[in-house]
């Protein structure tokens, strides 16, 4: 069985003095998960890393990079989920924590439930000893001038996720050497979004799902519109269906498209090791990593390959 590892850095339009440290920043992020699995590490521990590596890169909008909200503040979500049991873990509109896919996978591990929000993912994170940071240092100075500069325009936020100042989630997904899959999910939110709001990236089968007998998903994009049509467990039903990943995910996106007008992106990966990086948005930054080398991409048709250095 070949271990595979997929990134995403998010489904929007990507300007162009973002492009190259976006590609770069997913590059090194799949290179970082696939390493986990060349040392016989599991998909969980795949995803997590990768996702970890992005959540470091201010580049994105999760950990390091996150927007800001309508009152200043952060508010991060995150999921991961193992499809070797279905077992998940989540957490939303946390304000201290530098990884939030490490915390939400505490929860998985070490409570009985899945998700975990706001004052109480912050108290579970405090009983475990996970290290927190002042939420200010999760931003960017550039991020705190778009704030400042757009916080009159929320509204205009939501109706037009493809705005080209709109900013977006991180994902993951890996198969290991053993066939168990998984996923990981992780952002920031959009900018300027009501106090609150969660989107996607923290609902199990909207922001993602994983299970052994079909594959894995991490979705990007509107999550208000991700969630309406789940599309994680969108794109998995038309691959038990006979789809292949690539097509699963278009046909889903252009439902999510067709029924709420909604924009976004996906990767995959089966149990078997093949993989699709599929979006609607104007661009996508994503990363695999295959037995083949390293694979990468931002525009629509685009998918570009370097070979690993040894």
């Amino acid at each position: 069985m070949s271990a595979v590892m997929v990134v995403h850095g998010g489904a929007w339009a990507i300007p162009h003095d973002l492009a190259e440290a976006s590609v770069d920043g997913v590059k090194v992020a799949a290179c970082e998960g696939f390493s986990v699995l060349q040392r016989g590490g599991s998909a969980l521990d795949a995803v997590e890393a990768a996702v970890r590596a992005l959540e470091d890169n201010t580049v994105f909008d999760a950990g390091h990079g996150a927007v800001l909200n309508a009152d200043g503040e952060v508010e991060l979500d995150a999921i991961i989920m193992d499809g070797r049991t279905l077992a998940s873990g989540a957490v939303s509109s946390v304000n201290n924590i530098a990884n939030p896919v490490s915390l939400a996978r505490a929860v998985m591990e070490k409570t009985a439930h899945v998700l975990l929000t706001s004052r109480g993912a912050n108290l579970f994170a405090e009983s475990i000893g996970m290290a927190t940071v002042p939420g200010d240092t999760l931003v960017t100075e550039n991020e705190r001038k778009a704030w400042r500069k757009n916080k009159n325009f929320a509204t205009e936020v939501m109706e037009d996720f493809n705005c080209q100042w709109a900013h977006d989630t991180v994902g993951a997904v890996a198969v290991d050497s053993a066939g168990n899959v998984a996923c990981a999910t992780s952002t920031g939110g959009i900018r300027n979004k009501m106090v609150g709001r969660v989107g996607d990236s923290s609902i199990i089968g909207a922001g993602g799902y994983a299970d052994n007998l079909i594959g894995a998903v991490s979705c990007t994009g509107h999550g208000e519109s991700i969630l309406k049509v789940t599309l994680a467990r969108l794109i998995l039903s038309h691959i038990e269906q006979g789809k292949s990943l690539a097509d699963a995910s278009q046909l889903s996106l252009q439902y999510m498209g067709d029924r709420v007008r909604g924009a976004g992106g996906a990767i995959a990966v089966s149990p078997s090791g093949q993989w699709a990086a599929t979006f609607t948005t104007e661009r996508m930054a994503w990363s695999a990593v295959d037995h083949d080398g390293l694979w990468y991409g931002l525009d629509p048709n685009e998918r570009l390959k370097e070979q690993l250095s040894q």
